[in-house]
């Protein structure tokens, strides 16, 4: 049986283990919460390497993405080293494939009008590869970086705009503590409604989910949101809000999306060759043979 283990920096309460079968091969997938200590995720990491087949990094990711640039987080690297033998993902791979890959289902498959849907994307440099999709399907999109990330209520109209300012600000930004940048630990239980006026104009609210929650209003009548790494209370308190739709890019096991880094760590460990070898085609070569779909709950 294989064995992938996502350490993250959320909050232990949200911590979830399944076994299941991905091509014929078992899987023991789990998720490890450390309530945003760096120290003890790098611990973890350490006490299992090389005694589990992949690592997910959870809660931070190693590179944000605007334009044609990636910006590392420099908190993020010291995590990412303390793998020496097992291979260790932040989502990254997945993000750039398969969730350019649900967007064209939703559009061709699915027949959601993306073209004439508003869209709020939490974060556009988290979510690259979404809001390229989104944008290249003609969705009318709003990018809050600004919002979500620093708490600055300029909203950001088009990837251009996103990628003059992340050229400006992305080499001071990702050099400040994660805890400053995204809810981590106890944050991530905490919902403060806020900013409001740019979830109701949307249509569609995608990105990560606790950037979503972070401010999201108590009433979201109509919404579909499109997230991941959601828990059954998370759908629970969707479905309170009024959320017409929920659409998850990563397939629900035993009640519970995974992140991209847990997922893209199951691609890892079953790849025939080593993860700094692996392209977007082999990524996509896998997803293809696992007749992979995005998870679609109609809640309202």
């Amino acid at each position: 049986m294989k064995r992938v283990v996502s350490i993250s920096l959320g909050s232990s309460s949200r911590d979830h283990a399944v076994e299941t079968e991905v091509l014929g091969q078992k899987f023991s997938i789990e998720r490890i919460g450390t309530d945003g200590d760096i120290k003890k995720a790098i611990s973890l990491i350490k006490e299992l390497d090389g005694k589990v087949d992949a690592f997910g990094m959870g809660g931070i990711d190693l590179y944000v993405r605007a334009g044609g640039r990636k910006y590392l987080l420099r908190e993020a690297a010291p995590i990412a080293r303390a793998a020496k033998k097992t291979p260790i993902v932040d989502g990254g791979g997945l993000k750039d494939t398969l969730e350019r890959k649900v967007i064209k289902y939703l559009k061709e498959d699915y027949g959601l009008p993306l073209e004439k849907m508003k869209v709020l994307v939490v974060s556009a440099v988290d979510r690259f590869g979404m809001a390229e999709a989104l944008g290249e399907v003609g969705a009318e999109m709003t990018l809050g970086d600004l919002i979500f990330v620093l708490g600055l209520p300029i909203p950001l109209r088009s990837l251009k705009v996103l990628d003059w300012v992340a050229r400006a600000i992305a080499p001071i930004v990702c050099q400040l503590p994660i805890s400053m940048l995204y809810p981590t630990g106890e944050k991530q239980k905490t919902v403060k409604p806020k900013y409001w006026k740019y979830y109701h104009e949307a249509d569609i609210i995608a990105g990560d989910f606790h950037f979503i929650r972070r401010y999201m209003p108590d009433q979201l009548d109509g919404k579909t949101i499109l997230t991941n790494t959601v828990t059954a209370a998370d759908v629970g308190e969707l479905k309170r809000r009024g959320v017409k739709r929920l659409v998850t890019t990563t397939p629900e096991l035993n009640g519970r999306s995974f992140g991209t880094n847990v997922m893209e760590g199951v691609l890892v460990a079953l790849a025939d060759k080593p993860v700094d070898q692996l392209t977007s085609e082999d990524y996509l070569d896998l997803l293809e043979r696992m007749n992979f779909t995005p998870r679609i709950e109609e809640l309202a």
